[in-house]
């Protein structure tokens, strides 16, 4: 809300070649309250001043030797942009005013000066202008605020998800709520935990641990971007992310095998810099899932199914610095990669399997 005191703190611009002229408006200004009052004779000046103060309003002679109204209210342009200026015309002819508004000036005064109209004028010009200024300014916060938004929503949620929700008609809490649920017949999931994670927290600050903790998933999280996986969550030490949703691709298998080849390389380039050296156990697995948002609050894209209890289970019982894959994804491969078949293992909850483990990307 524009106050009256915020009125008379605009800063504001006499230009008149006339020394009379300008003693009588200042004395006008002055004595309604204005303070930030500055004065000019000399047209050619108007424009660097105004560059220099941004000027509320300019009252703006338009008869001037050297540089006339007409001409300054064009250089003004410059800076303001096309459309209105903050600029108040003083004419004594009655033809030049609605050339002035057409030039751009927001209003006019009439020589020889009644202080009524001229206190009128200049006020209600200054409360439309601030007014302005103001919702502009508003207008910009709420669009930063809405661009944090986004980027926190995208950062949250897939992007094919966000693009849905956004999409509702009425974005709100109840309608948030409404679970995005989708079915994949076939997806890859792969899961890595920190090796030895728990013994090197023991003997670190709390400090220590979330900035290597927050080193390595930044690295797998540009892993995941590169090779087109999304992040499901990281759970203390263990990282999560899929392959084939929410967007279906046939190369799901493919693409969590690159990421998993990329993840070793990423923590042998982490250990390279550090003092304790840390190792990974990475587990995948391919089949049905359910994903999607659940709840009100807190919101998160999940994942469901037996693929995920199986992704689990090959990196728990997997081995150090290794890639176990189940034999569905040693299956859905469209592209060689080097194997090496660890043969039936019992798994807990799932019994025997057929297990593969990932050694490498296949020449030529």
């Amino acid at each position: 809300m524009i106050q009256h005191s915020d009125i008379l703190k605009a800063k504001l611009l006499i230009v008149d070649d006339q020394a009379a002229n300008v003693l009588l408006l200042e004395r006008m200004l002055s004595s309604a309250g204005y303070s930030a009052i500055t004065s000019t004779k000399n047209s050619t000046e108007v424009l660097e001043l105004h560059r220099q103060n941004a000027y509320d309003l300019i009252l703006l002679d338009l008869n001037m030797p050297h540089m006339d109204g007409f001409e300054v209210m064009e250089s003004l342009k410059g800076i303001e942009g096309q459309g209105t200026l903050p600029v108040l015309v003083i004419t004594a002819q009655p033809n030049e005013k609605l050339r002035a508004l057409k030039a751009g000036a927001l209003d006019f005064v009439s020589k020889p000066f009644d202080i009524a109209e001229v206190l009128a004028r200049v006020q209600n010009l200054l409360q439309v202008r601030l007014l302005n200024l103001e919702t502009k300014k508003l207008y910009e916060q709420v669009l930063a605020a809405q661009e944090l938004s986004d980027m926190l929503l995208h950062n949250v949620l897939p992007h094919a998800i966000v693009k849905r929700l956004k999409g509702r008609t009425k974005f709100t809490a109840d309608h948030l709520s409404q679970a995005i649920v989708d079915s994949y017949a076939n997806v890859t999931v792969l899961f890595a935990d920190i090796v030895g994670f728990t013994s090197f927290s023991e003997g670190v600050s709390p400090e220590v641990l979330v900035e290597v903790l927050n080193d390595l998933f930044t690295r797998f999280d540009h892993i995941a971007e590169h090779r087109g996986l999304e992040k499901i969550k990281t759970i203390g030490d263990c990282y999560m992310a899929a392959a084939g949703l929410p967007t279906v691709v046939p190369d799901h298998a493919d693409r969590a095998a690159h990421m998993a080849l990329d993840m070793l390389d990423a923590i042998q380039d982490f250990n390279s810099t550090r003092q304790h050296p840390l190792n990974v156990r990475i587990g995948i697995s391919t089949g049905a899932a359910v994903a999607g948002v659940i709840g009100k609050s807190k919101f998160l894209y999940d994942l469901w199914g037996d693929v995920v209890n199986t992704a689990s289970r090959m990196e728990s019982h997997g081995m150090t610095g290794r890639i176990q894959m189940t034999d569905a994804t040693h299956q859905a491969l469209t592209h060689p990669f080097v194997f090496e078949y660890r043969g039936v293992i019992e798994v807990k909850g799932k019994g025997e399997m057929a297990t593969w483990l990932l050694n490498g990307r296949a020449l030529g």
